[in-house]
Formats: structure tokens, sequence, C-alpha cells
């Protein structure tokens, strides 16, 4: 008999904290109203007040290569010590060629050479009318031309390759498709215009790193095996280091005359027309949100509170 009254009792004491649940709701209905109002009214001036973010991408192709030279096993320990490639290496050259473009090395050269530090570290906007960045006036001073933000030692006003590095990351990624083989290089920025154009240099840059490093081996690889003939006798050795020379020579010839060496442009960055970020619809939703459940949260504590000290003064009377 127990047994059959505690599951009626227990759905009964359910539906008394359902009742007053939504009784402390209704009760706190201008709380919420107010609360949610607020919080939608502050999301959207936020909203409004964030700077627009445009983004431009490249879609690269790594340039395939020959298979190479089948090179007997006796003399392919004397090639690998020469540095020749002995073909098949292009899926390497173009994991290499990414991770370059990723390091902190090249970045930290390609903003050096192209002084990016106002764009990427104080730049706060674009204004579309004049095209030109709109700059934090507590970080730059554009009339005095100097650094003027406040941080601490051993950081100096002006950023440092490093910082700019850090910031830079944010801003730039790169990511290779695992069943095309295609590579995509995406920069962000609040200018579409100076998105666009670093795009290109990275490529270019990328593809110049790329073909200098292959004509340096090259030639150490040349005049390694010119060395080598001259130190042999023996007829199929020296053909057989011939033709490591005219592979290397190849090699030479396509550094020079191709430019690009090691991505192949598919469709090239342009310049965008719409923003990427800020999603202002959604910042205004999820704030509005937050507000709706953070005032619900504040009437449940306001009647806690009330309740409680309700029975702790019912109590000092009895």
């Amino acid at each position: 008999m127990t047994e059959q009254v505690l599951p009626q009792q227990q759905a009964a004491d359910d539906e008394i904290d359902l009742r007053e649940l939504f009784r402390a709701i209704w009760q706190g209905k201008w709380i919420i109203i107010a609360t949610t109002f607020v919080f939608a009214v502050a999301a959207v001036f936020y909203a409004l007040s964030l700077p627009n973010i445009y983004k431009s991408e490249a879609l690269l192709a790594p340039v395939s290569e020959d298979a190479g030279l089948k090179i007997p096993g006796q003399l392919g320990g004397l090639a690998a010590l020469a540095g020749v490639n002995l073909g098949g290496g292009g899926a390497d050259k173009t994991g290499l060629a990414i991770e370059i473009l990723k390091s902190r090395d090249f970045i930290g050269r390609f903003i050096e050479k192209h002084d990016l530090y106002l764009p990427v570290m104080a730049a706060e906007g674009w204004s579309r009318n004049e095209n030109s960045l709109v700059i934090d006036p507590e970080i730059y001073n554009t009339e005095t031309k100097e650094w003027v933000r406040e941080v601490n030692a051993p950081f100096q006003p002006k950023p440092s390759v490093l910082e700019t590095f850090d910031e830079f990351k944010k801003l730039f990624s790169v990511s290779q498709d695992k069943t095309t083989g295609m590579v995509k290089v995406t920069m962000e920025h609040y200018s579409p215009y100076l998105a666009k154009i670093w795009v290109d240099k990275l490529v270019k840059t990328i593809n110049d790193e790329m073909r200098s490093r292959e004509l340096i081996e090259a030639k150490k690889s040349i005049d390694y095996l010119t060395d080598q003939i001259n130190q042999t006798n023996i007829a199929d050795v020296r053909t057989m280091l011939f033709s490591l020379i005219e592979e290397q020579t190849k090699t030479l010839m396509l550094a020079n005359v191709r430019d690009e060496y090691i991505f192949k442009t598919i469709d090239p960055a342009v310049v965008a027309e719409r923003k990427s970020k800020p999603r202002r619809s959604l910042v205004v939703f999820s704030m509005t949100i937050l507000g709706f459940f953070l005032s619900i949260l504040i009437v449940f504590l306001i009647r806690l509170f009330f309740s409680k000290k309700y029975v702790h003064t019912h109590s000092d009377k009895v």
C-alpha cells in the first residue's frame, strides 16, 4: 500500500515544484523583461561597434615533378651524399613548403621586409571612403609617427617581430585538402585590399624561398659530383655521375625559368566585397539569450533570499 502511495506523492511534489517555478517566473516577469531588454540594447550597440573583417584566400596546386632517375643501390648512397633528389619527393616538398610558410622565421622575415608592424599591431578598423586604416591613437601617434603604447619590460613601445608574429598568426592560415592535395592560403584583416595583397605576396615569397633553396642545393650537388668525376676512372660510375649532373642542371633550369616553382595558383586572391566577420545578428541573439537566462537566475535568487528571510523571521517569533 505504501509503495503505491509514494509515486503519487512524488508526482504531486513535482507538480507543486513546477507550479512554484512558473509562479516565480511570472512574479518576476518585469525583472526578466527589463534585464533582457537591457542586454539586447547593449548587444546591438556592441555589435555595431565591432569593425568589419574581410577575408581573402588563394587556392594553390602543388607543382608536380617528374619521377626522377632510377639509380642502382650501390650509387644511391653517393647521390644522397651529394644532396641529389632521386625523385618522388613532390609531396615532401609540398609539406615542407607549408611548414616553412607557417614558420616563425619565414613570417618574421616577411613582416620585416614589408614593414607590417603598423597594420598588424595598431590598426583597429578601415575607412572604405578613404581606403585607409583606422589607427588606434593609444598605440601609434600618426602625427609624430611614434609608437606610444604603454607596455611593461622587456617589451618596447614599438612591437617586436615576435609580438607581431603572434598577432599575424591570428589573421593568417594555411590548410591542405588531404583528398585533392590543394592548398588554401587565407588572410583576414580590416582592409580587404591589404588582405588580398598579403596573400599574393605570401604565395610569391614562398615560391621564391623554395626556388632559392633548390638552387643552392643543386649548385652544391653539381660541385660535389664534378669533383667525384675528376677522382674516378670507372666508366660506369662516371656515366652515372654525369646523369646526376644532368638531373641537377635540369633543376637549375626549372628553378630559373618557373615563377610558380612549388605552388601553382589555381584561384587567385581577390578583394572581398562582403565582410566575413563579425556576424552581428548572432552576437545580438547570443547576448539577448544570455540576458534572458541571467534574469531568470536573478529572479530565483531573489525569491530564495526572501523565502529564507521569511522562514528565519517566523522561526524567531516561534
